[in-house]
C-alpha cells in the first residue's frame, strides 16, 4: 500500500484526461466527450460548465479567468472568457495546422506554449507558440516523440517537455530553442508533469499507474504507485495547489489528491 496521504475529491467524471487549479482556486478537468468540469475541492460538488463537442485534453489558465482547452477531438485550442462560451483561440500556423494539442502552459508574459503530440510512435510532434492575440508560430521540434505534459521552470528559462515515446524528460531554452535531454525513462510511459517549489519534477506515468520524483541532482524515485490501478488509474496531468498534488485518472472516473512534502510551484495566471 502506498505510504503517500491521498483521498479522492470527486469520483463520476468522464475519463478525466487533465486537472488543472483555477486563479479562483476550484479545480477543472476535461473528458473525452468534451465536458468541462469545475469542481470545488473541499466538497467535491461538481458542475458541467461546457461541452467542446470534442475530447479535452489539458487546460489552463490566464489572470483574467479564461480557461484555454486544448481539444483533441476538434485539433484546435479553444478560449473561453470567465462566465461565457468556448471559441477557437488557435488552430496552429499556417505552415503547420495543428493535429494532436494536448498540453498548454502560459509563460509570465502570456504567450501560450502548447504540445502537439503528432501520431504515437512516429515522433512528428511539436510544440507551438501562441502569442495574446492567438497568432501561433512552432516554437520547437526538439521533443517530436509524442510531446505531452509540459511545465516552465521557476525562473521561466527553460520548457520542460515529457516526451512519451521515447520515453524522456527534455528541458528546451525558451530564450533559443537549444534543447538537452534531462532524463531517459525506459519502461514507462510518461504523461504529465509538475514542479515543486524546490525544483523537483514530479512525472505521472500513463504506464504503470505511478507517479515519479526527478531530483535537481538527477536522480530518480518512486513518489506514489498503485498496483491495483484504482487510486491511481493511468495518471495523466497532474497539478499543484499548495501541497495538494490533484491527479487525473484517465482509466477511471475521478480525481486523486495526494499530499507532497513540498509545496508546489505556483502556476502563471498572466493577464
Amino acid at each position: 500500500m502506498s505510504e503517500v496521504e491521498s483521498d479522492t475529491v470527486v469520483d463520476g467524471l468522464d475519463h478525466p484526461e487533465c486537472v488543472t487549479v483555477g486563479p479562483d482556486g476550484l479545480l477543472y478537468a476535461g473528458s473525452e466527450s468534451g465536458a468541462i468540469y469545475r469542481i470545488d475541492p473541499t466538497t467535491g460538488t461538481t458542475e458541467t460548465i461546457a461541452q467542446t463537442g470534442g475530447f479535452v485534453l489539458g487546460l489552463a489558465f490566464d489572470g483574467d479567468g479564461a480557461l484555454y482547452i486544448c481539444d483533441n477531438g476538434r485539433s484546435e485550442v479553444l478560449r473561453m472568457p470567465a462566465g461565457g462560451t468556448p471559441a477557437v483561440y488557435s488552430t496552429g500556423s499556417r505552415e503547420r495546422p495543428m493535429r494532436t494539442p494536448n498540453y498548454a502552459a502560459f509563460d509570465a508574459d502570456g504567450s501560450l506554449f502548447v504540445t502537439d503530440s503528432g501520431s504515437w510512435g512516429s515522433s512528428d510532434g511539436c510544440i507551438f507558440r501562441v502569442a495574446r492575440d492567438g497568432s501561433t508560430t512552432v516554437f520547437s521540434e526538439a521533443a517530436s516523440g509524442f510531446p505531452n505534459g509540459i511545465a516552465l521552470s521557476a525562473d521561466g528559462a527553460h520548457l520542460y517537455v515529457v516526451e512519451s515515446l521515447p520515453p524522456r524528460i527534455t528541458a528546451i531554452a525558451i530564450s533559443d530553442g537549444s534543447s538537452e535531454t534531462v532524463i531517459e525513462l525506459p519502461g514507462v510511459v510518461p504523461d504529465g508533469i509538475a514542479l515543486d517549489a524546490e525544483g523537483t519534477a514530479y512525472i505521472a506515468c500513463y504506464r504503470p499507474d505511478a507517479i515519479l520524483l526527478l531530483g535537481t541532482d538527477g536522480s530518480l524515485s518512486t513518489f506514489d504507485e498503485d498496483w491495483q490501478g484504482t487510486r491511481l488509474a493511468a495518471p495523466t496531468n497532474i497539478a499543484f495547489a499548495g501541497t495538494n498534488l490533484y491527479v487525473a485518472n484517465f482509466a477511471r472516473w475521478h480525481i486523486e489528491r495526494l499530499t507532497a512534502p513540498v509545496p508546489g510551484l505556483p502556476l502563471r495566471y498572466p493577464r
